[in-house]
């Protein structure tokens, strides 16, 4: 039994880090579709393509691993998110496609056409995105569960919360990208990017602040969990942490600096999705269906985890290696694509 425990906490940190991963590196990638309808330039949005071309189709890879992870350790807690969820997620991978399909045929379609690819790869941004957000919404919103099936119904994702959460992601990604193309552009682009981000991160600050009340107001047990003692003083941090993150970008901004702003928009990030863990834990099904209860068999989990054990050394040295060789600044003229 303790070895099932072990191997289960595992899987879940596994999942836990493959989501993130792909939060990080796919949310300033969609962010940069996001920000293609505030720069009309073509020769900046060759630019703003350029920095993400080398590494943007390697992103999705952790969206896999989470996804089949969840598939091989957590099948109950797979089959009741696709149930509940399956509309918004299959919104989210078509938008994935045509942002996926623009970003190649952009680059060989003539003046006259190039448009439409244009117009694909910022609707697939936002498309993706929001939905992204609606998933996340829905699922802390809590998922009901009867007889080891989705209980609800298939429009139950159409509710205030994961509509703002969608809302909520919008920005947070355009944040993101926006601090990325600080951190890789130079000159008028730069500029441009300067002055999105400042307001960009008043807006993120907001938006973590109304999900970060809604949240305990909507859910007693939520709130308990936070606002009990000692817990309160246990978590209390994070919340200061955000507030102080949020100081340091706009004083990152201001004094003109290149990646700390991006760093700094990654820890606010991180520090958001601590928040959701510290609320819903040890819950993979919310409100009530735990890791344990959700885990497959330990025999395959252990199976699966000497897969992913073995597989994923070489993802992350591939990233490193694949981010590392087209590190610096893009500029007009040069890129991946000519």
């Amino acid at each position: 039994m303790a070895i099932g425990v072990d191997i289960t906490l595992i899987w879940a940190l596994i999942i836990v880090f493959g989501i993130m991963m792909y939060v990080v590196m796919d949310g300033f990638d969609l962010g940069i579709g996001l920000l293609f309808l505030a720069i009309k330039d073509k020769e900046e949005r060759d630019v703003m393509m350029n920095t993400v071309a080398p590494v943007w189709d390697g992103n999705e890879t952790w969206l896999v691993l989470g996804g089949a992870g969840l598939f091989g350790a957590f099948p109950l807690a797979y089959a009741v998110v696709l149930s509940a969820l399956y509309l918004p997620l299959v919104f989210m991978l078509l938008g994935l496609i045509f942002r996926g399909v623009a970003f190649e045929f952009r680059f060989k379609a003539s003046d006259q056409r190039r448009h439409l690819w244009d117009k694909a790869f910022v609707g697939g941004s936002v498309v993706a995105t929001f939905a992204q957000g609606v998933v996340l919404g829905a699922f802390i919103d809590g998922l009901p569960v009867a007889n080891n099936a989705f209980a609800g119904g298939s429009l139950d994702w159409l509710r205030p919360f994961p509509l703002f959460c969608g809302c909520a992601l919008l920005i947070a990604y355009a944040q993101l990208g926006c601090t990325w193309l600080v951190m890789k552009t130079e000159g008028r682009l730069q500029a441009d990017m300067y002055r999105f981000s400042s307001y960009l991160a008043w807006l993120l600050l907001i938006a973590i602040g109304v999900v970060s009340l809604w949240t305990p107001l909507a859910h007693p047990e939520i709130s308990a969990r936070w606002f009990s003692i000692p817990n309160f003083l246990y978590f209390l941090p994070v919340p200061i942490l955000v507030i102080f993150s949020f100081i340091a970008t706009l004083r990152a901004l201001a004094h003109r600096a290149t990646a700390t702003p991006f760093l700094i928009t990654l820890l606010i990030i991180f520090l958001g999705y601590s928040g959701l863990g510290i609320s819903l834990w040890p819950n993979i099904i919310p409100p009530s269906v735990s890791l344990w209860q959700a885990a497959s068999p330990v025999q395959s989990q252990l199976f699966a985890l000497i897969g992913a054990l073995f597989i994923l050394p070489f993802i992350l040295v591939y990233t490193t290696w694949s981010y590392y060789v087209f590190r610096g600044k893009v500029r007009v003229g040069e890129g991946y694509h000519h």
